[in-house]
C-alpha cells in the first residue's frame, strides 16, 4: 500500500513539473535560458570584467611576442601575421569558455583596438578591430546553444581584425610609411616594406589571414578539447 502511494505522488509529481513551464508561459513569464547557450544578457559581473582583462592581457602578450620576430625582415614581419593568428586561437578558445553572455567578446576586442592604437597603428585599425569584434559577438553568442561551429566563425571574423592595419595603404601610402611607428626600423626596413606591400601581396596577405583564423579557431577549440577540458581549466 505505500509503495502504491508513493507512485502516485511521483506521476503526480511529473505531471506538476511538466505543466508548470507552459503554465508559465501562458501567465507572461519568461522561458528559462538554455543551460548550453550564453544568453544576451550584457550584465557585467566582477568576475566577468576579470576575465575578460585577463585573457586581453594574454592574447595580447602571445600576439607581441611573436610579433618581435619582424623586425628581422619585412618579409618575416608580413608572414608571421597569420602565425600569430593561428596561435592566438589557442587562448581565444579558452576565453570563449568563460563568455556567460552578449558583451563580453565585443568588450575584449575593444582592449585589443586599444592596444593596436596606442602600437601605432591607425583610428582605422581600431574602428575595424571594434566593429568585428561585435560582429563575433553576436555570431556567438545569439542562438540557443554553443557550439564548435560558431566559436570558429566567431575567431575566423574577429581575426579579420589582423588586416586593418593595413587598410590605410589604400587610402595614403605615404602617409601610412611617414608615420612615428616606423621610425625605429630605419629608412632601409621602411623602404623595403613599401616595395613588398603591393596591391596583389595585399591581397594575399587578406586571404592568409582569413585562412589563418580559421585555422586558428579550429586548433584552439581541438587544444582546448584535448588539454584545458582534461585538465578541468575549461
Amino acid at each position: 500500500m505505500s509503495d502504491l502511494h508513493n507512485s502516485d505522488g511521483s506521476q503526480a509529481d511529473q505531471v506538476i513539473v511538466a505543466t508548470a513551464a507552459p503554465l508559465a508561459d501562458s501567465a507572461g513569464g519568461a522561458a528559462p535560458t538554455p543551460p548550453g547557450g550564453p544568453g544576451l544578457s550584457i550584465r557585467f559581473s566582477a568576475r566577468d570584467l576579470v576575465n575578460v582583462a585577463i585573457f586581453g592581457v594574454i592574447f595580447i602578450v602571445v600576439i607581441w611576442a611573436v610579433g618581435m620576430l619582424g623586425v628581422i625582415s619585412p618579409l618575416v614581419w608580413l608572414l608571421i601575421t597569420p602565425l600569430q593568428i593561428v596561435i592566438a586561437g589557442i587562448p581565444f578558445a579558452l576565453f570563449l569558455t568563460r563568455v556567460k553572455h552578449a558583451g563580453m567578446i565585443s568588450l575584449f576586442a575593444l582592449i585589443i583596438a586599444l592596444f593596436f592604437l596606442f602600437s601605432g597603428n591607425s583610428p582605422i585599425s581600431t574602428v575595424g578591430i571594434a566593429l568585428l569584434g561585435v560582429l563575433a559577438d553576436l555570431i556567438f553568442t545569439t542562438g540557443r546553444s554553443r557550439s564548435k561551429g560558431r566559436a570558429v566563425l566567431a575567431y575566423t571574423v574577429f581575426s579579420l581584425g589582423f588586416f586593418t592595419p593595413f587598410l590605410p595603404l589604400f587610402i595614403d601610402r605615404e602617409a601610412y610609411f611617414a608615420t612615428a611607428v616606423w621610425e625605429p626600423m630605419g629608412q632601409a626596413y621602411v623602404e623595403a616594406t613599401d616595395r613588398l606591400l603591393s596591391l596583389p601581396v595585399l591581397g594575399l596577405l587578406a586571404l592568409a589571414i582569413g585562412a589563418a583564423g580559421l585555422a586558428g579557431g579550429l586548433i584552439g577549440s581541438a587544444t582546448l578539447r584535448k588539454h584545458f577540458v582534461r585538465a578541468g581549466l575549461a
